[in-house]
């Protein structure tokens, strides 16, 4: 009855759409030479962009790809968390199970949040602020290494229905990926994107990014809708035919095809100028069995299984199979790829058939989804259960059944890492709250629902669930999944709430809430609310609040004012989380203990309760903990002067940070990896790790991290101006709501630096005099020192300046007894200490060469190339200036040599312009007593130390990727060293580059042929 011709609704031939396949192949080609590439298709409903998605995919199948299809599932108003992400995995894994289990092996209980089949997804702690972002990055990690060995397409479609934990893994992954033969393809409509549309604040987003291309498909121009008919129809059309269906479809492919087919049936004039009514005609020319089966599948979501098709019809199985067979002779119905249930063949029909409802109808067929799947678990996967179950639920309008399906819903969304999802169903459940039956919520039990420690006083297991504890769960979920103003607005009603109650702990932990949130929207730094959180639990009983209370403090304090009070936080919140048996608090506590340690002077102690935290931390599997550790541990390193201890602690956080997918730490050990790199004199490998920190972070300060760390280099090479841009960024990204001394010290000292440089030395001492206001807290000597030495050398490269003179006593009597304040408890701020008193006796015009010698022996014993550098500088200048004799004279040039090829080596002009010019100046000639230098083969060629470093690994035959990994750069920066490398060598090739370096013995073979990193 049906007819040839609707089997054919669909044209055998592709038609059109030359330009955008040739972007997708060429995408495939940059793929396929291990380049990932990411494409975003946009058009109308209708337009053909699954069609061009399969045309796609099916030459990239042809040339040996492996392509793995996602959708993004809407049920109701509704999507999925991660859906279009687990059924592609789901792809991967049936097409390469031994290619995906190896690229997952040691994470696959975090990679199973996203794929159930890798195994149990393993429970993380309560508040867990990386879990997000670690899972994408494992995600991400996980695709690179698939892709490693072949081109793998992921396409994702429907995008204006994904959930937010989509969106947000698909932006990550666009940003992130640096390596693998990967094409991500996604689709949208363009047409339902209106302005508050959530999916348009990410296409904003990646369209700034030069590695994301956008294709949008028009509609079809006459010709082009003349072949699709013809295809159709497999026969020429009409013309009058053609014009008729190309003016009533616009050229929106759908439409051409469900008009083609309706003018072959000759219903063509009976119908309505709505299109709604043209999707729909076809579906009434449907038996009327086949009719119901299509608006309870319209009514399940994107896709039904036919398990749970067969509950909910309930109609005997012959009978749902010919209705089944009969819509898919019509082409309304498709098999899904697995076999396993039916869609329809466009979403348009089925949000028609969904539209054209009767509301009793609609609540009554959800109440059947709900009861099957109530009663059947395992009609649908898994990890879809729940999700569907709620929306099911909600959707039949019974409170009663919907409320304790949201509240498990949301706790599937947490194990998932899905908080954006968790908010909204959380959020849900607090709309059903009121609603529910008096009996249904004092069944409900925290404990079931809740993950949030919140004090009851009692047994959480015979405890009624409260609505304070959803807005409690509610706050932290909004928190972790960015949406930080809602969580704002949750915890300021809580609060309001709670004033009617006398439950100070409860409060407490709300408090806390906003503290962080008040960090985290940059509203302020946090204290305030701390303070409240501290005066409510002040004389209470030892608990979990409590603790974390005083971890807060102390944390907060070590960072902003560090002191006695921190200190005497920080032992009570260890002895408090011992006594509740708080284990994760506990681990927090001491790692900030041992840091306070550190800075108070009690080094030894501080270091080992350190040290003991990063075997248990690894123990018991604390991320957080573990990526805290590897950013505060090697900065406590570095602040007393034990930078190679440092870089080694730091490099091993890098492997661990990236192997656990922790990137904001990751941001974090670059940086400090920058800072203690600065400090050995590896400068360029500085400013490789300052770069790395921003590529990795996901927040402002990494950057603020990368633009210091080039502040200070700039200002040592002598470019001001460059300096000062990278101030201003710096400032910027480290912004002024929550101050801290480890930036704003460090950024006053680039500061008077830049200011001295162009000769504004008022404008330095302002700087100066502001920094010195506010004073320098305890353990804050690593940032006072440097500081207090740039302000003394200042006052004296200005000594004879007559517009310098008003105010210099006065400067320089601050810098005294500012000095008076810091200790010089390890070697390093004691060689600092000599320094800033030689400096100021300069400055004074009466300084002699011992000063200067105590200066150079105290940093001759130390790894700080630079500082020796200066500090040797100034001692020749001393001994020139003293008249001394001949031995004086020899032991200058001697210490000018020193210095100079120190400052040549760096590439800080201006200490090698005032070598220079102070042996000119002294008409010193090469040292008698010194055996002649042997010329470095290396640096007669211009190589730098970096580039030393990448041509002993292409010696090795280490390919560009091998070479970024083993150094810990970009694969593009290790292409850019070869590069300049072989333009240096003057050969065409990398085995040229290697025979260069053999012939010269750049690296003879008593030296190993890769220096270890770090």
């Amino acid at each position: 009855m049906l007819g040839s011709v609707e089997t054919r609704s669909v044209s055998p031939v592709f038609i059109g759409r030359a330009d955008e396949l040739g972007v997708l192949h060429d995408a495939l080609a940059r793929a396929r030479a291990g380049e990932p590439q990411a494409l975003l298709v946009g058009g109308e409903a209708g337009v053909g962009k699954t069609r061009l998605i399969e045309e796609f995919a099916a030459a990239a199948g042809r040339a040996d790809a492996v392509v793995a299809l996602g959708g993004c599932v809407e049920i109701g108003a509704d999507g999925l968390p991660f859906a279009p992400f687990s059924t592609a995995l789901r792809a991967l894994r049936r097409q390469l199970p031994e290619e995906l289990a190896a690229a997952a092996a040691g994470q696959e209980d975090e990679l199973a949040r996203l794929l159930p089949e890798l195994g149990e997804a393993r429970r993380g702690s309560r508040d867990d602020e990386e879990g997000m972002a670690r899972l994408f990055e494992l995600t991400a990690r996980l695709l690179e290494r698939v892709a490693a060995g072949r081109t793998v397409v992921l396409a994702l479609e429907d995008l204006h229905w994904a959930d937010a934990s989509t969106r947000h893994l698909l932006a990550y992954l666009v940003r992130t990926l640096r390596s693998g033969r990967l094409v991500v393809v996604a689709t949208y409509r363009s047409d339902d994107i209106h302005r508050r549309h959530p999916l348009r604040p990410l296409l904003a987003e990646l369209d700034r990014l030069r590695t994301v291309r956008r294709i949008e498909l028009c509609r079809f121009n006459r010709a082009e809708v003349e072949r699709q008919i013809a295809g159709i129809l497999a026969a020429d059309p009409d013309p009058a035919q053609v014009d008729e269906i190309f003016e009533r479809s616009d050229g929106n492919a759908f439409f051409v095809e469900e008009l083609a087919v309706a003018a072959v049936e000759g219903c063509c004039t009976g119908l309505t100028d709505s299109l709604r009514d043209l999707l729909l005609v076809r579906v009434e020319k449907l038996p009327e069995t086949a009719q119901r089966v299509a608006r309870i599948v319209a009514e399940g979501g994107s896709t039904v299984e036919y398990r749970l098709l067969a509950a909910v019809a309930r109609l005997v199985e012959d009978d749902l199979i010919e209705a089944l067979r009969t819509a898919v002779g019509a082409n309304i119905l498709l098999a899904t790829t697995d076999g396993d249930g039916y869609r329809f063949r466009h979403s348009l029909v089925r949000e028609a058939v969904s539209d054209d409802l009767l509301p009793g109808e609609r609540s009554r067929l959800n109440r059947r989804y709900a009861e099957a799947l109530e009663a059947y678990p395992t009609l649908v996967p898994a990890d879809q259960r729940a999700p569907r179950l709620a929306s099911y639920w909600y959707h039949a309008h019974d409170a009663a059944k919907a409320l304790p399906a949201v509240l498990d819903a949301a706790v599937e969304a947490r194990r998932r890492h899905a908080h954006a999802e968790q908010l909204r169903l959380l959020e849900r459940a607090m709309e059903l709250w009121d609603v529910a039956p008096d009996a249904v919520r004092a069944a409900l039990r925290p404990v079931d629902h809740v993950e949030v420690y919140l004090p009851c006083g009692c047994d959480p297991e015979a405890t009624p669930l409260r609505y304070l504890d959803l807005m409690a769960e509610a706050a932290v979920a909004g928190r972790l999944s960015g949406e930080r103003e809602r969580a704002l607005k949750i915890t300021k009603r809580a609060l309001r709430l709670l004033e009617e109650e006398d439950d100070p702990l409860r409060a407490a932990w709300f408090w806390v809430q906003r503290s962080r949130l008040m960090q985290n929207t940059a509203r302020g730094d946090g204290w305030q609310e701390l303070t409240t959180a501290q005066e409510l639990v002040r004389g209470l009983p030892p608990s979990e609040v409590h603790a974390e209370v005083l971890a807060m403090v102390a944390s907060w304090s070590m960072m902003h004012a560090p002191g006695a009070d921190a200190l005497s936080a920080a032992e009570r919140a260890v002895e408090y989380a011992r006594m509740v048996g708080a284990r994760d608090i506990e681990l927090n506590a001491r790692l900030t203990l041992g840091g306070l340690l550190v800075e108070a002077g009690d080094i030894d102690t501080g270091l080992a309760e350190m040290y003991e935290v990063k075997e248990q931390a690894a123990a018991l599997c604390n991320t957080y903990v573990t990526g805290r550790l590897h950013v505060n541990l090697p900065s406590h390193l570095e602040g007393i002067g034990r930078s190679q201890e440092a870089v080694a602690v730091l490099r091993e956080g890098l492997d661990v940070t990236r192997r656990l997918g922790l990137t904001d730490s990751e941001a974090w050990v670059w940086g400090n990896l920058g800072e203690s790199l600065y400090s050995l004199g590896r400068w360029d490998e500085a400013a490789e790790a300052g770069i790395a920190s921003e590529r990795v972070g996901q927040s402002a300060k990494p950057r603020g991290f990368r633009a210091t760390i080039h502040a200070h280099l700039a200002l040592a090479r002598g470019d001001l101006a460059d300096a000062g841009r990278q101030l201003a960024a710096a400032r910027e990204y480290f912004g002024t709501h929550d101050t801290m001394p480890q930036h704003d010290l460090k950024l006053v000292r680039v500061a008077i630096g830049i200011a001295a440089g162009e000769g504004r030395l008022a404008d330095a001492r302002a700087a100066l005099d502001a920094a010195l206001g506010a004073g320098f807290p305890p353990g804050t000597q690593r940032y006072g020192w440097p500081l207090l030495l740039a302000a003394a050398t200042a006052e004296a490269d200005a000594l004879g300046l007559p517009a310098a003179e008003p105010g210099r006593a006065e400067s320089l009597e601050r810098i005294r007894e500012s000095a008076k304040s810091l200790t010089t408890n390890v070697p390093v701020w004691q060689a600092y200490e000599r320094w800033v008193r030689a400096e100021l006796l300069r400055a004074e015009g009466c300084g002699a060469p011992f000063d200067w010698c105590e200066a150079v022996t105290a940093f001759e014993t130390l790894d700080r190339p630079y500082d020796l550098a200066r500090v040797r500088h100034r001692l020749a200048e001393s001994l020139l200036a003293s008249g001394g004799d001949e031995d004086a004279r020899e032991r200058a040039a001697e210490l000018l040599r020193l210095a100079g090829a120190v400052a040549d080596h760096l590439g800080a002009r201006p200490l090698a312009e005032s070598v220079a010019q102070l042996a000119r100046r002294a008409r010193l000639t090469p040292t008698r007593t010194a055996e002649p230098a042997a010329l470095d083969p290396a640096k007669s060629l211009g190589l730098t130390s970096r580039e030393r470093d990448v041509l002993r690994l292409v010696a090795a035959g280490r390919s560009n990727r091998q070479i970024a990994e083993e150094l810990f750069i970009s694969p593009k920066t290790a292409s850019v060293h070869v590069s300049n490398i072989l333009a240096k060598l003057g050969v065409s090739g990398r085995g040229e580059a290697a025979a260069v370096a053999h012939r010269l013995r750049l690296f003879p073979p008593e030296t190993p042929a890769v220096r270890a990193a770090g």
